[in-house]
């Protein structure tokens, strides 16, 4: 019989990614890393360069353990990941890892000493990365790696062993919390659950370890999207499934459901909002539905409600969750907002993706034992605070 571990909560901090600090090898050096359910190796920039200025010196650390190509770790523990691992000149086994936004690194895989709050977590696998690509570098040198959350046997979560996660995340630029155990806390709202869509055979296009949950259907105020069910379920090569991802900061739909959503909003908001008319202007490559907004403007008007239907729970996307204002961008005399669900087709993402700018004021809950994801409406700040006295 396994003894439950007492919860263990980290603050984070929340502006374009989910970062959370820690503190990594002996003797420990304190480490930023952006905290992604929607990925497996945990990994550290190991090589300063000038678009990574923050990284970890193994060359210092005395728990540091490179790993061999002939261990089962990575001969067997690697099966999930898209590029296979592949053995260095040393015989040491290297990984290259790629992400939707057509970033890259790669390195070694090692073992290390991992120190969140007071818990040690000796020999947690992560990867040593001295070479990459980065698609928003600005961003990427504000910190040191990434954390994998999602349920591979190499996630920090299931090295961890803990049965479940939960985080919080507040309004933009403020903190929020990630707890690992049960979240046994008596101003939470009991939370509603969905169940992860399991796939018992291999498909090319789908992610067996990602959070994958089952849209049904998408509502704008009242009105249900005339949309077949079958838009929404992975086809038979696995393209199309909907995954709940903290490493992506906006949602995206494939392209029949997100044309049917952007001509049911931009009906219903006919008359509150101005419409940016420029076939050129595409946000971030796949939100092409932006408005003008004066820029005497302090408010937004009253906006329709956004729906994500699941079996068993909806995600209710309202006011100014729905619009995006782009930074230092204006035309004439307005400034410009966009949409905040984007076109996965523009993206070249086969699949439905759920970002953290969704998930705020949401207590979001991945049960890996019961293979469910729950969320409970919650203020986020409040459940920061609360977790920062130990209630």
């Amino acid at each position: 019989m396994s003894i439950p571990k007492p919860p263990n909560r980290v603050a984070f901090h929340h502006n374009v990614s989910l970062t959370v600090s820690l503190f990594v090898g002996s003797p420990p050096q304190q480490v930023t890393m952006v905290l992604d359910t929607g990925s497996e190796l945990s990994w550290l920039h190991c090589k300063k360069t000038p678009t990574t200025p923050s990284t970890f010196n193994p060359l210092v650390s005395s728990s540091y353990s490179l790993i061999p190509c002939s261990s089962s770790t990575c001969r067997t523990k690697t099966r999930d990941f898209s590029v296979p691992v592949s053995c260095d000149p040393k015989k040491f086994c290297h990984a290259t890892l790629s992400y939707a936004d057509a970033s890259s690194v790669e390195g070694n895989l090692a073992g290390e000493t991992f120190r969140i709050n007071n818990l040690n977590l000796p020999g947690l696998v992560f990867g040593c990365m001295d070479a990459g690509s980065s698609s928003n570098p600005d961003e990427d040198s504000k910190t040191t790696g990434l954390i994998g959350m999602n349920r591979g046997a190499l996630s920090f979560v299931s090295q961890m062993g803990y049965p479940k996660f939960s985080y919080c995340i507040s309004g933009r630029d403020s903190n929020g919390v990630l707890l690992f155990g049960e979240a046994n806390l008596s101003w939470l709202k009991p939370r509603k659950y969905t169940p992860l869509v399991q796939m018992a055979t291999p498909l090319p296009y789908f992610d067996r370890v990602a959070y994958t949950v089952q849209l049904e259907g998408i509502k704008v105020a009242g009105t249900v999207l005339p949309l077949h069910k079958s838009v929404f379920v992975p086809d038979h090569t696995g393209a199309g499934q909907t995954m709940v991802d903290s490493g992506t900061q906006f949602t995206f739909l494939l392209g029949p459901a997100y044309t049917a959503l952007k001509n049911e909003f931009m009906k219903q908001t006919k008359g509150l909002l101005r419409i940016l008319n420029d076939l050129n202007f595409v946000f971030q490559g796949a939100m092409d539905l932006c408005y003008l907004v004066e820029l005497t403007r302090t408010t937004l008007p009253q906006l329709p409600t956004v729906t994500l239907m699941f079996p068993g729970v909806e995600m209710s996307v309202t006011g100014e969750k729905l619009l995006y204002k782009l930074a230092g961008v204006t035309r004439g005399k307005d400034q410009v907002y966009c949409f905040t669900m984007g076109n996965s087709d523009l993206l070249g993402i086969e699949a439905y993706v759920i970002g953290h700018h969704h998930q705020q004021n949401f207590w979001m809950e991945f049960d890996l034992v019961n293979s469910r994801v729950g969320l409970a409406e919650v203020s986020c700040e409040l459940a920061s605070q609360k977790l920062g006295l130990g209630l």
